[in-house]
């Protein structure tokens, strides 16, 4: 099972990752300034998981596909690694699907 990973940047700033449950991060947060604001962002995460929309397939510049997952607002909550290739990007997708939405939450 996976669970959200929440941590505290050198810059002061509040992130957390979805990890799966082999210890891959599957997305990773933006920095977030308060606590309760990363909280904010990880409940969206959990309610957000599962819709099909919110999800933008995208491919970096380097030509690697990643996803990014977007809250009602049309705001990034989080960003996935970089695949190599649009199947391990859609596995991605639906790793995130499958564990967010009861994932614990525990501090690095």
């Amino acid at each position: 099972m996976g669970k959200f990973v929440t941590k505290t940047g050198n810059n002061g700033q509040y992130y957390f990752n979805l990890v799966a449950g082999n210890g891959q991060v599957i997305l990773s947060s933006e920095g977030y300034t308060t606590t309760a604001a990363r909280q904010n962002g990880i409940d969206s995460v959990k309610k957000n998981a599962g819709d099909d929309t919110r999800y933008e397939k995208l491919t970096a510049a380097n030509g690697k596909p990643y996803f990014t997952l977007k809250a009602s607002n049309g705001q990034v909550i989080g960003k996935s690694q970089m695949y190599e290739n649009e199947a391990g990007r859609d596995n991605g997708i639906a790793s995130v699907k499958s564990n967010a939405p009861n994932a614990p939450v525990a501090e690095e």
